[in-house]
């Protein structure tokens, strides 16, 4: 759940979510293999290496991506071995159990499937033709790259990203072995290469002949040497010390991959925002290091963003730019503490008092309206409580976001509907801004606009149909933006 939670975020950090409808697939779309619950298992297991697509039939960002999928699949069918592309359709009822064993949480999902499917992993790289043939074919060879010569460290090591390097007198054993399994189980996070020869290599000690891994990074001490050789506690070692202590978020596309670390750790997030061209900049990313520092392996992630760069995070936590600098934590359980106007030498302090139960949670809600009384009753996060949970009423809830066009198509249905109903006392038709709102956690799953839930009278809570009959009319509300009316 908590990787989900800071998936979504990510997505409002980089840009904002419209959300429009998807158009069927092409008739001419050719080199795109077609799956589905009849033909995935047997398909699957015919393949050493195979990208498949999980896509929903109403999902905008499945459309955007659906012609540069097929366009990469055209080229990668050329490719020596060929590379198959293929795409399930999640959305379908008959399809849902393999959404589910592949643990389909968003559209559009890619997963890299090797061995028959005995292996899974998820696709990180870009979303265009261009960068999804690169990437994949770099997924589908080895998993670490001989460094030979100079020209080999050149193609392999990147100054702005992470390498991992193996330094081996010979590329056999225990080690080398352990290595490479390593690097097959975090080759879709980072760049792995090996070598005899340190003396390639642009940072450290060039007289050691191994067994070492030497993880080159273009941030904190640049280099780390681990001589740990256990799988699991190597790579463990690798994701730990592959986070900056103070992750920069800024429009510069180098830091996009260290961004997308922080917000899938484990950690609690801690996020300050000031505008980088404040005189105080430099003193503020100073003492805000001092203090990622001091809680490095403490369960926080640190990282810096500058207002340019942020306002979909901005919204995300109903914030104002009036109001930087300032520092919020939010931690896995949906909790976000939060200190406006923040000065740098206070941040130390701030955090301090969050570590020590000494901050009380913020709540995102807009105000509670003086005036309720449409048909369709306004919720805001303040109100939710009172008029949801406790109303003893059987209540029908949309989440809406203001610029879903799915919401905007559905909003004269809902009235219609709450109209048919506004005399029946047990009964109310409500909604909820949820991009202006907190949404109680553990509850409510929203992961599409618009999104209905219906809360009995009983309490018990159910995203499945909601019917609600007038003059021959049924509204049929499904999960994350489809809906019809019969």
């Amino acid at each position: 759940m908590a990787i989900r939670v800071w998936f979504s975020l990510f997505l409002c950090v980089l840009a904002l979510l419209g959300s429009v409808s998807y158009a069927s697939e092409s008739e001419e779309s050719e080199f795109v293999v077609t799956l589905d619950h009849s033909n995935f298992s047997d398909f699957i297991g015919r393949h050493k290496f195979i990208v498949v697509e999980f896509y929903a039939s109403w999902c905008g960002h499945c459309k955007k991506l659906a012609p540069e999928y097929e366009k990469a699949a055209q080229v990668l069918s050329q490719n020596d071995p060929p590379v198959v592309l293929a795409k399930v359709d999640a959305n379908e009822e008959q399809n849902k159990i393999l959404a589910s064993e592949f643990d389909i949480k968003g559209f559009p999902t890619i997963k890299i499937l090797r061995y028959g499917g005995s292996v899974v992993q998820d696709y990180k790289g870009p979303r265009e033709a261009e960068g999804i043939v690169s990437y994949v074919k770099k997924q589908s060879g080895p998993a670490s790259a001989e460094i030979k010569s100079s020209e080999d460290a050149n193609a392999v090591i990147n100054a702005n990203k992470i390498t991992i390097v193996g330094v081996f007198p010979e590329f056999s054993g225990e080690m080398f072995e352990n290595f490479t399994a390593v690097a097959e189980r975090l080759r879709s996070d980072n760049d792995f290469a090996h070598t005899s020869d340190a003396k390639l290599l642009p940072r450290g000690d060039s007289s050691v002949s191994g067994p070492v891994v030497r993880l080159l990074k273009p941030f904190d001490e640049l280099f780390v040497d681990i001589q740990e050789f256990d799988v699991d506690a190597l790579a463990k070692l690798v994701e730990e010390a592959s986070i900056p202590t103070v992750t920069v978020f800024n429009k510069d596309p180098d830091n996009h991959p260290f961004v997308i670390k922080f917000f899938n750790s484990p950690n609690a997030k801690a996020m300050l925002f000031v505008n980088f061209n404040n005189d105080l900049i430099d003193t503020f990313k100073s003492k805000y290091h001092e203090v990622a520092e001091q809680y490095k392996g403490n369960g926080i992630s640190f990282l810096i963003g500058d207002v340019d760069a942020s306002q979909g995070a901005f919204q995300y936590f109903g914030l104002k730019e009036d109001q930087v600098p300032l520092i919020i934590i939010q931690t896995n359980d949906g909790e976000k503490y939060l200190k406006l106007n923040v000065e740098a030498d206070h941040i130390a302090s701030w955090v301090t008092e969050f570590k020590d139960g000494k901050v009380k949670p913020f709540k995102k809600s807009e105000p509670i309206p003086e005036v309720n009384s449409e048909p369709v009753k306004v919720v805001v996060a303040d109100s939710f409580q009172d008029m949801v949970f406790n109303s003893g009423k059987n209540v029908l809830i949309e989440f809406y976001a203001p610029w879903c066009g799915h919401c905007k198509q559905l909003a004269p249905i809902l009235d219609e509907v709450a109209v048919s109903f506004e005399k029946d006392a047990d009964v109310m038709i409500a909604k909820i801004d949820a991009t202006a709102n907190d949404i109680p956690q553990g509850t409510f799953e929203v992961q599409g606009y618009p999104t209905l839930y219906f809360k009995s009278a009983s309490g018990n809570i159910s995203l499945h149909e909601a019917r609600f009959e007038k003059r021959g009319a049924i509204i049929k509300g499904r999960t994350r933006g489809d809906f019809e009316v019969l």
